[in-house]
Parts: structure tokens; C-alpha cells; sequence
């Protein structure tokens, strides 16, 4: 009931996080369903693989969520209900060396849709986050600890509610340490770790995903 007659906006929706979301809201009967992204050749894979199964109520948007006015256009058009905002960089060693792009994609980019979120009226606002915002220790996380921040305060200051969802190893996700770690093997060794006290837990992405959707129909804003 909560996807019903909904029109839900996925921004990110061709990643491997973002790209399963929107298979597992296919199966609820949304109004439409707006998959977005920068990657045009990830996206025209995934709308064909709907197109091939019969999914009408998809359409698919190539666009950047750093273009706060393109991203306007979009919501002036569509009119979204619903939002998950997928749409980030995760590689940490890479967001080490390019800060800026973390900044400019995980920051301005979630404040770009929170804002028109509020502006349009939006009612659920969920966000994708990782467990590296929790007392961060590299630019990756703390990029999205800010935009963690950033969606809390707009709970508290808006009537549309932001949800934020928090998970670490996602197996096969993009960002993954998995497949370094199947390289390293293949390889014949060894496997680097940061520390040898770690310990890593792992979850598949339909799980991951199962409980995004789970925590958007429990949540009520600020969690």
C-alpha cells in the first residue's frame, strides 16, 4: 500500500543498489516510476531489461543531481511523492584523492534534492548512506555523515519526511571490497586488510535493498 499510486523518483537508479530498488518497487503498483541517472549505458540497460519484461510504468532520465536547475525541471514535470537517493560516489581510496567530486556529488547533490523535495511537497525522502558517516575516517563517509546532517535537519524544518539508511558491505555492490578480495584469490594471494582486527559482516543487495524499502514504509521522519 505504501507504493500504491505513488510516483517514486530513484535517483542513482543505475546502480547496483539503485538499479535493484527500482526492480523490487516494479513489483508494487506505483503510478511511475522515475529511474535516474548520469550513467546513460547502466540506464538504457535497465530500462530495456523492464522494456523486455513488460514494465510500463518506468521511464527512464539521463541527468546529473549536481544541476539543481535540471534537477527543478525534473520535479516541475514529474511531480514525484517519493524519493531514494542512491545517487553518490562510494570508493573511498578515490574520494582520498578527488575530494571534490565527493563533495560536489555526495554533499551539494543530496542537498540539491532534499531542498526541491521540500519545495514540491515530496512526502518520503529516503536516503542511501553508508557505515563509514559514523564517526568518520575518510572523505567517502564524511561527505555522507554532512548530507546525513543535512536530511535530519530538513525533517525537522519540513513537512516531508526523511529516512536515512545506513549499511556496510553490500556483496557484489558497487564499492564493494569484495571483488578486490576475488581478484587477490584468483591471484593466489594475498588478501590485504586494513587491519587485522577487523572483522566484516556482509549482506547481498536484494537484502539491502529489501530493507531500504522496509524502512521507508516503518519510518516517520528523522530516523
Amino acid at each position: 500500500k505504501e507504493f500504491l499510486n505513488q510516483v517514486i523518483f530513484i535517483t542513482g537508479a543505475a546502480g547496483s543498489i539503485g538499479s535493484e530498488i527500482s526492480r523490487q518497487i516494479t513489483t508494487f503498483k506505483a503510478k511511475q516510476i522515475i529511474i535516474l541517472d548520469q550513467s546513460e549505458s547502466e540506464l538504457y540497460n535497465l530500462q530495456q531489461s523492464f522494456i523486455n519484461k513488460g514494465i510500463l510504468n518506468t521511464k527512464a532520465v539521463v541527468a546529473d543531481v549536481r544541476n539543481k536547475k535540471r534537477m527543478e525541471m525534473l520535479f516541475q514535470k514529474y511531480q514525484p511523492t517519493m524519493i531514494f537517493h542512491a545517487a553518490a560516489y562510494k570508493h573511498v581510496p578515490f574520494m582520498e584523492e578527488y575530494p571534490y567530486e565527493a563533495v560536489a556529488v555526495n554533499v551539494a547533490g543530496t542537498r540539491n534534492i532534499a531542498d526541491l523535495a521540500v519545495k514540491y511537497n515530496v512526502e518520503k525522502f529516503v536516503m542511501i548512506s553508508t557505515d563509514k558517516a559514523v564517526n568518520p575516517t575518510n572523505v567517502m563517509g564524511a561527505t555522507k555523515r554532512v548530507a546525513e546532517i543535512y536530511a535530519q535537519e530538513k525533517n525537522l524544518n519540513s513537512d516531508t519526511q526523511f529516512i536515512t539508511t545506513r549499511f556496510g558491505n553490500v556483496l557484489g555492490s558497487n564499492g564493494s571490497v569484495i571483488p578486490l578480495f576475488q581478484r587477490q584469490i584468483e591471484n593466489g594471494g594475498p588478501i590485504t586488510i586494513t587491519d587485522n582486527r577487523i572483522t566484516r559482516f556482509f549482506m547481498s543487495i536484494p537484502e539491502a535493498c529489501q530493507l531500504v524499502l522496509e524502512a521507508s514504509v516503518m519510518g516517520n521522519g528523522g530516523e
